[in-house]
């Protein structure tokens, strides 16, 4: 990767990935892009910046001709409880705008990155050590669109070549972002309510264990899947990663040693709860471990002092 262009660089993954992409390829190596443009965001302020609305295939191939781009990663789309309740849009900006960029890719020979998620699993996949290459019915529009396009990318590598690659990425936890409307976003809004409040009221149940990773994992994950050498890509996309499979009450017990007087109660969202229920507990990373050395350096300990001592300085500013 020499000249790099995201695609939705203002959400959750792209304000981490943006940052760490321009600290080790340099600033003007990176051009961050997204439909808005907020003026207070350090992804607009701290390098080259563009508007792109990804539904539009010729300004994307106006900045890769632009910018002499080499890589696309493609983070651009609407995560899981938005897409279930807009799902037209969904299909249209997931699915078209995935479509687009991978169109620029094949004619500009460029390498591509597009992350997955767990929501491409379903109720009829394994629960526990889900496979890398199982069963995969989703039931939201979130799902649809991510095996779809686990799929298309598999495409574009075998039908024309294009060096494609991607991770089904867990529940991501980051104090860099707010949450962009994922069923897994109150892993993230615990920890500010904690340190805000001293509660949180859970729309989750308790019990229901789905995989997560912190940011700074998922970071090192898509760089080093990125420059591993292609000879060592069996599955290339769609690999499984993870860091730990947690249920809300897991986040009390990690806050609570640190704010001892914190109390979790739950007032169950039934839309995410059932999107949340037809996801694995608890997937298997043995492929991305294998093939390109994915090793998470965070468990939910580590995390949470790192996200509370993160956040309270964040919220104090």
């Amino acid at each position: 990767m020499k000249k790099i262009l995201i695609t939705g660089a203002l959400g959750q993954i792209g304000t981490a990935l943006t940052a760490r992409l321009r600290e080790t390829y340099g600033t003007d190596n990176v051009i961050a892009s997204d439909i808005q443009k907020p003026e207070h965001s350090s992804v607009v302020t701290d390098g080259i910046f563009e508007n792109l609305d990804v539904t539009n295939q010729s300004l994307i191939e106006e900045l890769v001709q632009k910018y002499e781009v080499d890589t696309i990663i493609h983070l651009a789309a609407l995560l899981s409880a938005v897409a279930e309740a807009k799902p037209q849009l969904a299909w249209e900006l997931n699915m078209g705008g995935l479509n687009n960029a991978l169109e620029v890719a094949r004619t500009y020979g460029l390498k591509f990155f597009t992350p997955s998620s767990i929501g491409a699993f379903g109720p009829e996949t394994p629960k526990d050590k889900t496979p890398q290459v199982t069963l995969q019915r989703p039931t939201t529009m979130y799902g649809v669109t991510k095996v779809s396009g686990e799929l298309l990318c598999d495409y574009y590598y075998q039908k024309f070549g294009v060096d494609t690659r991607g991770v089904r990425f867990p529940g991501l936890i980051s104090y860099e972002a707010l949450p962009g409307g994922g069923t897994t976003d109150y892993a993230v809004d615990i920890y500010y309510e904690a340190l805000k409040s001293g509660a949180y009221t859970s729309f989750i149940d308790k019990g229901t264990y789905m995989d997560m990773m912190y940011m700074p994992d998922a970071v090192e994950a898509i760089v080093q899947l990125m420059e591993a050498p292609a000879e060592q890509l069996v599955h290339r996309n769609a690999f499984n990663v993870s860091a730990m499979s947690v249920c809300p009450e897991d986040f009390e017990k990690a806050i609570q040693a640190h704010l001892p007087e914190f109390n979790l109660s739950f007032e169950v969202d039934s839309v995410r709860q059932t999107i949340a229920e037809s996801w694995p507990n608890a997937i298997d990373t043995t492929a991305a471990q294998t093939e390109w050395g994915f090793s998470p350096n965070y468990t939910l300990e580590k995390m949470t002092a790192d996200m509370l001592e993160k956040l309270n300085v964040k919220i104090t500013e």
